[in-house]
C-alpha cells in the first residue's frame, strides 16, 4: 500500500487533525446540505460562506482564532437574511445579495488592513482557500462541539425542517412555528459554513454544502438515505483530497504540495460529473422500459411519405 500512502501519513500529527476536522466538517455540511438543496437556497449558503469570510478576517486582524470568525461571521449573516427576509421566495434572492456585496465588502477591508498594518502573512490564502494542514489541535474540540450542535438541531427538528422545506405554506396551515424552524435551519447552516471554512476555506465551502448533497438526491429521494448517503460522500470526498494533497509532495522533484482544498472541491465536482452521468443512464432506462417496443409493429411513416 506504500504507492497509496506516502511515508508519514499515518503518523504525522497534521494529518490526524486534518482528517479529524475534515470529517466532522463533511458530515455537517453534508446533512444540512441536503436541505439546502430542497429548500433552493444554494445562493443564501453562498452568501453565507463570503459572511464567513468576512468574521474570519475580521479575527485574523485581531490575532484570534480565525474558526471564532467563520462561525461568528456565518451566524450574524445568517441573523441578517432571515431579518431582511430570506424566508420569503421573492425576498430572498435581494436579501442574499445586500448580504453578500456587503460581506465582500468589509472581507476586503480587513484583509487590506491584515496586509498592511499587520505582520501576518498568508492571511488572504488562510481565509479564502483554508488551511487544514496547518490548524492546531486546539481547533479540534471546537469544531466538534460545534459540528454536534448542528447535527443535533437537524436531528431534533427534522420533520418540521422536512416539511418547512418542501411546502412551508401547508407547514404554517397545519399550526407549525415557520419562523422557529427556519431560524434553527439557518443557524445550523451558519456552523456548517463557518466550520466547512476551515477545511476549504470561505470562497470554496460551498461545494461541500451543496455537492454531496446534490449528488446523494440525484441517486435517492428517500430523504433519510439522502442525508446519510450524502455524509459518506462527504467524508470519502474530503479524507481522499487529504491523501491526494498529502502524496502530491512527492511526485515530483521540487514539486509543491497541491492545495487540499483544491483536492477536495475537484473531488466533489467529479463526484457530481459521474453522478449525473448515471442519473441520465438511469433515466433512459426507465423511459425504455415505460415505452417497451412492439415486436412486428408496422414503422410509424410521416405524413409527407410517398
Amino acid at each position: 500500500m506504500s504507492w497509496l500512502f506516502e511515508p508519514g501519513f499515518f503518523s504525522s500529527a497534521q494529518v490526524h487533525t486534518a482528517l479529524i476536522i475534515g470529517g466532522v466538517t463533511a458530515v455537517v455540511s453534508a446533512s444540512i446540505g441536503v436541505f439546502t438543496v430542497i429548500r433552493g437556497q444554494s445562493f443564501a449558503g453562498h452568501a453565507l460562506t463570503d459572511t464567513a469570510a468576512t468574521g474570519g478576517s475580521a479575527a485574523v486582524l485581531v490575532s484570534i482564532n480565525p474558526l471564532v470568525g467563520f462561525l461568528a461571521g456565518a451566524v450574524l449573516g445568517a441573523g441578517a437574511m432571515e431579518a431582511v427576509g430570506v424566508r420569503h421566495v421573492r425576498s430572498r434572492d435581494l436579501a442574499t445579495g445586500i448580504v453578500l456585496g456587503a460581506s465582500i465588502g468589509l472581507a476586503s477591508l480587513f484583509l487590506y488592513l491584515t496586509t498592511t498594518t499587520t505582520a501576518t502573512t498568508g492571511a488572504t490564502q488562510e481565509i479564502l482557500f483554508g488551511s487544514i494542514f496547518v490548524t492546531a489541535p486546539s481547533t479540534v474540540p471546537v469544531v466538534i462541539v460545534f459540528g454536534v450542535l448542528a447535527v443535533l438541531v437537524v436531528a431534533a427538528g427534522f420533520r418540521p425542517l422536512l416539511l418547512t422545506s418542501i411546502d412551508p405554506d401547508l407547514a404554517a396551515a397545519s399550526g407549525l412555528r415557520v419562523g422557529v424552524v427556519e431560524l434553527a435551519y439557518m443557524a445550523a447552516l451558519a456552523f456548517a459554513v463557518g466550520l466547512s471554512s476551515i477545511a476549504v476555506g470561505a470562497i470554496l465551502s460551498t461545494a461541500l454544502l451543496i455537492g454531496p448533497a446534490a449528488t446523494a438526491l440525484r441517486l435517492t429521494k428517500r430523504i433519510v438515505a439522502a442525508v446519510a448517503l450524502a455524509a459518506g460522500l462527504g467524508v470519502a470526498t474530503t479524507w481522499l483530497g487529504i491523501l491526494v494533497a498529502y502524496d502530491s509532495a512527492d511526485w515530483g522533484a521540487g514539486h509543491d504540495t497541491l492545495p487540499v482544498s483544491f483536492c477536495i472541491v475537484g473531488l466533489v465536482f467529479v463526484l457530481y460529473l459521474v453522478s449525473g452521468l448515471a442519473f441520465r443512464v438511469s433515466e433512459g432506462a426507465r423511459a425504455a422500459r415505460r415505452s417497451p417496443s412492439r415486436p412486428g409493429a408496422a414503422p410509424r411513416m410521416s405524413s409527407g411519405s410517398s
